[in-house]
């Protein structure tokens, strides 16, 4: 009898296993006839990008997005939390910006200027000035510094001139030793005039600091600075002033970054005191905070394992200059239509989904290191978090620990049925030592936690020399940079892996995935 009530489980237990991989194929079947005849990746990016554009945290358009991407999962029949991951004393959104050189051989200028500084006040126009350098150079000049935009050393690397009170003590520190190292010139000057038949001293170079007079040339009246910049030009945010910002002590100086040849030009005219003047309008508009920011989380109960979770996310936050296209739309929007692909095949995952649009992670993973320290309970029951914010290249690979190969070497195999021109494979990944400190993306606190964080890899196998450089945190972040093709399957090769991962018996082995999980 009781090898009769064996067989008789066993065969059901089979039976069960067989429906729910008949079921679990149907889905993935759905999810690529879907992926191929409506997929909606392209048209989430528009919307993203072209209807919001950039989405600093403390932006309209930030909290927009994040409204619509939480109103999109509840239509596609999601839960949606809008997980608090903290605040921002002031907000900024910016407007239009334009600028020109008038004079004969007139030109619009090619500019900008990072988030969290000031604009001008309204159309404002003044003549050239080539910053001073020393003391002496500064009160030779000073009257002449109202109504002027002034021209200051370097090269931008994206952030703007810091304007605290403890960049004002180093300037005035360098200021000091500038005065000593004038003094000895002096009597360097002196020395060769009085010994022109001597081997002649070599004069001392002065401490180079860009806008070394900073608040004296403020106090003096100046309308903005410029510096030289590569292109295409790349424009961050004030990240030295930011956290101790209020609406009372708001940036007054426009911080302007000036396309490197139209700087060149500029400053050979101004050499030459030549005539001419500089026309900025620059709308950069502040608001009253503190600005609350949120994570988006999608969610895609489980049906057996509710309190099991597989993740993908993606920043949804981006740098206002552009519209966010690449840097971080590429990545959102693919993990957004997998979940749609998901909801739309019937498809009921054992464990828990989690798409996750972070905050802040422009301005240091502020979101998704929020979400991990506020949810250490979970750690242990994460399968894995897959990151996508790299560039619209095409996820067509993956590098698993040996301990996973057998569970996703069936998860992926239709893959390689959905397109020729995109073949899937799958390698052996050895064990690495787990990270001591945050990289640079969403992953980062997983990855330090000892969560599971393997990501779709990516390539460019058409030929289509995408370079991520090129956009990364500049102007050109736009929707024309992201490659419908490679998005489209992405979002079908993510929603399937990620569905795959969720329905398995057991949560993903972590064996061998750190070296000191070996030991």
């Amino acid at each position: 009898m009781n090898r009769f009530i064996t067989i008789l489980a066993v065969a059901l237990l089979f039976i069960l296993n067989s429906s729910a991989l008949a079921q679990s194929n149907k889905v993935v079947k759905k999810i690529i006839e879907i992926g191929q005849t409506d997929n909606q990746t392209m048209k989430h990016l528009d919307i993203l990008t072209n209807r919001f554009g950039g989405r600093l945290i403390g932006s309209d358009a930030y909290e927009n997005a994040a409204d619509w991407a939480a109103h999109k999962f509840k239509e596609w029949g999601m839960q949606v939390k809008m997980d608090y991951a903290g605040e921002i004393p002031v907000g900024f959104n910016r407007g239009p910006w334009f600028g020109r050189m008038l004079s004969h051989n007139g030109m619009h200028l090619h500019f900008a200027t990072p988030s969290y500084t000031s604009g001008t006040k309204g159309v404002q126009k003044g003549h050239v000035l080539i910053e001073p350098k020393t003391q002496a150079q500064f009160d030779r000049m000073k009257g002449r510094l109202k109504g002027a935009w002034v021209l200051i050393s370097g090269k931008n690397t994206g952030w703007p001139i810091d304007f605290s009170a403890k960049a004002d003590h180093i300037r005035d520190s360098i200021i000091s030793v500038n005065i000593d190292i004038e003094k000895q010139n002096r009597e360097i000057r002196s020395f060769n005039r009085a010994n022109k038949d001597s081997l002649q001293k070599e004069m001392l170079p002065y401490i180079e600091e860009p806008a070394l007079f900073y608040s004296q040339m403020k106090d003096a009246g100046i309308l903005g600075i410029i510096q030289s910049a590569a292109n295409p030009i790349r424009v961050l945010y004030d990240r030295k002033n930011i956290n101790d910002m209020t609406f009372e002590t708001l940036p007054t100086v426009p911080d302007i970054k000036l396309d490197e040849h139209q700087y060149a030009l500029i400053e050979q005219m101004t050499k030459e005191r030549q005539s001419f003047e500089l026309e900025f309008d620059i709308r950069n508009h502040f608001k009253m905070g503190p600005i609350k920011y949120y994570n988006v989380i999608g969610i895609i109960p489980g049906t057996e394992f509710p309190d099991e979770y597989v993740m993908m996310g993606g920043h949804l936050d981006a740098f206002d200059v552009a519209t966010g296209g690449v840097d971080d739309g590429s990545g959102v929007t693919p993990h957004m239509e997998a979940a749609r692909l998901i909801m739309k095949a019937g498809g009921k995952p054992k464990r828990t989904i989690l798409v996750c649009l972070w905050a802040g992670e422009e301005f240091g993973l502020l979101g998704s290191k929020a979400w991990v320290e506020n949810n250490k309970d979970k750690w242990g029951r994460i399968s894995n978090y897959f990151n996508r914010d790299g560039g619209p290249t095409v996820a067509n690979n993956l590098r698993v620990p040996a301990a996973m190969f057998k569970d996703i070497e069936k998860i992926v195999e239709p893959l390689n049925s959905i397109n020729p021109d995109f073949p899937f494979t799958l390698t052996e990944r050895k064990a690495s030592k787990k990270p001591t400190r945050a990289g640079g993306s969403d992953h980062a606190y997983f990855a330090l936690n000892g969560i599971p964080a393997i990501s779709l890899g990516t390539s460019d196998p058409k030929g289509y020399d995408f370079n991520y450089g090129e956009i990364w945190h500049t102007e050109r972040d736009m929707y024309n940079k992201s490659i419908p093709e490679y998005q489209e399957h992405t979002a079908i090769v993510t929603a399937i892996v990620v569905f795959g991962i969720a329905n398995l018996d057991h949560i993903l082995s972590r064996e061998g995935y750190y070296i000191d999980d070996e030991k």
